[in-house]
């Protein structure tokens, strides 16, 4: 990735720098994945289907820390170009969610672009403040249980 660096100045207010900060990654990852079709948060998304599935909705919510609403309106794109399937019996109401074989085969692609993308910001930043990064956003998760 062939990207300029700006110095741009901080906000006063915490939550707005981490708002831009985590608009700013997005873009990144979003840049990088692009080849894939993927946004990252589609990416996250099959990457979790891959290691859960089958997965309920429900599980799937709980593991990423997201309301079900948002979960199933952020899983109809993916769905629609056929990624994932639904392999609930018919009839039943507890969706059971698994990659397609084309749904693998775009996470396997897209999970080398992500590569490059993590090797991209550990690099620009540095291991020692990728470690710090991680633990000040467990701790600022931490605030709400």
């Amino acid at each position: 990735m062939d990207k300029k660096v700006y110095n741009k100045q901080s906000a006063v207010c915490n939550c707005l720098n981490l708002r831009r900060a985590s608009q700013a990654i997005t873009e990144v990852y979003d840049e990088f994945l692009a080849p894939s079709e993927l946004k990252i948060s589609q990416f996250s998304l099959l990457k979790h289907i891959k290691h859960m599935g089958p997965v309920s909705v429900s599980a799937l919510a709980l593991k990423i820390r997201l309301d079900r609403t948002t979960l199933v309106r952020n899983l109809k794109p993916i769905e629609v170009r056929g990624l994932i399937t639904d392999i609930a019996e018919k009839g039943t109401r507890n969706r059971q969610l698994k990659l397609t074989d084309k749904g693998l085969e775009t996470f396997e692609k897209a999970e080398r672009l992500w590569s490059e993308a993590q090797s991209f910001i550990e690099q620009y930043l540095g291991k020692d403040d990728i470690n710090t990064l991680t633990v000040l956003l467990s701790k600022i998760e931490a605030l709400v249980p």
